[in-house]
C-alpha cells in the first residue's frame, strides 16, 4: 500500500501533462518541468530531459492515433521536423552553460508568455494568413519549406533548452505557413513534437544526461492515459473557457518559479 501510494503522484502528473497534450497539441506540455522538479524532486537537467522524453513519447502516441484517423499533414510535418531536429541538440548544448536558476527563470518568463497567447485566443490562431498557403495545385513552393523548417528550428532549439514540446510555436506556425484547419494543425504539431524530442533526447542521452527509470516510467503511463483522456475530451469541452484555465494555471506556476529562483539573483546580505 505504502509503495502505491508512493507511486501515485508520479502517475497522477504524467496524466495532467498527457490531457494537456491531447487537449491543446502541445501548449500545455510545459507544465511537465515544473512538475517533475517541484512536485516529483528531479533535479533541473534530468528534469528537462525527461520532460524531453515523456512529452516526446505521449506524443508520438498521440501522433499515431491522429495518423491512422487521417487528420495529420505529413509533408509539412516532416519539414517542419527537420529544421528542430537539427537545433535541438544546439538548445540541449546551450542549456548544459546556463545556472539552474536562470534557466527555471527564464523558463518562468517563457511559461507566463504562453500564457499571454492563450489567454488572448493567439495559441490556435494564425496572426495573418501567410504568402505561401497552398495554392490550387497543392504544392508549396520553396518560400513555404524555408518558413517551415525555420519555424522548426526555433522550437527544436526551446525544446532542447527547456524540455518543452513546443506547440505554442508549432501550431500557430503551422496555420500561418500552410492555412490549414487547427484541428489538422493540432494533430501534425504531436508528430513534430515527436520527431524533435528524438534529437533533443539524443542530445541529452550523449551529454551524459540519466534519466530516474521508476519516475520516468510512472511519469510516461500517466501521459499516455492522459493523452487518451485528452483527445476525447477535446470536442465536448469549451476552447475560449479551457484556454483561459490554462493560462491562469501557467501564470501561478510561472509566478512561484520566479520568486523560487530570482533570490539566487538578489545581493548577499
Amino acid at each position: 500500500m505504502t509503495s502505491i501510494l508512493h507511486d501515485l503522484p508520479g502517475l497522477l502528473y504524467g496524466l495532467v501533462v498527457g490531457i494537456s497534450l491531447g487537449l491543446t497539441g502541445g501548449g500545455g506540455s510545459i507544465f511537465a518541468v515544473p512538475l517533475l522538479i517541484y512536485s516529483l524532486g528531479v533535479p533541473v537537467r534530468s528534469a528537462i530531459g525527461l520532460s524531453l522524453a515523456v512529452v516526446g513519447a505521449t506524443a508520438g502516441f498521440g501522433a499515431m492515433l491522429r495518423w491512422r484517423a487521417g487528420e495529420i499533414d505529413l509533408r509539412a510535418g516532416i519539414v517542419f521536423s527537420l529544421g528542430g531536429m537539427v537545433f535541438a541538440p544546439a538548445g540541449t548544448w546551450i542549456g548544459h552553460f546556463l545556472p539552474a536558476s536562470l534557466l527555471l527563470s527564464c523558463f518562468a518568463v517563457l511559461m507566463s508568455f504562453v500564457g499571454w497567447r492563450m489567454w488572448m485566443g493567439k495559441a490556435e490562431t494564425a496572426d495573418a494568413v501567410g504568402p505561401c498557403v497552398l495554392k490550387g495545385d497543392g504544392k508549396p513552393g520553396p518560400g513555404c519549406y524555408t518558413r517551415l523548417a525555420g519555424a522548426g528550428a526555433l522550437a527544436g532549439v526551446l525544446s532542447g533548452l527547456f524540455g518543452v514540446g513546443g506547440g505554442f510555436v508549432i501550431v500557430p506556425a503551422l496555420l500561418y505557413v500552410t492555412g490549414t484547419t487547427i484541428h489538422r494543425a493540432v494533430a501534425t504539431s504531436l508528430l513534430v513534437i515527436f520527431l524533435i524530442s528524438l534529437s533533443g533526447v539524443g542530445a541529452s542521452i550523449a551529454q551524459g544526461q540519466a534519466f530516474p527509470m521508476r519516475v520516468s516510467a510512472l511519469f510516461l503511463a500517466g501521459g499516455l492515459l492522459g493523452m487518451l483522456g485528452g483527445g476525447a475530451m477535446r470536442s465536448r469541452l469549451s476552447g475560449p473557457v479551457l484556454r483561459k484555465v490554462f493560462a491562469a494555471a501557467m501564470w501561478a506556476v510561472g509566478a512561484y518559479m520566479l520568486i523560487q529562483n530570482l533570490t539566487h539573483f538578489l545581493p548577499k546580505r
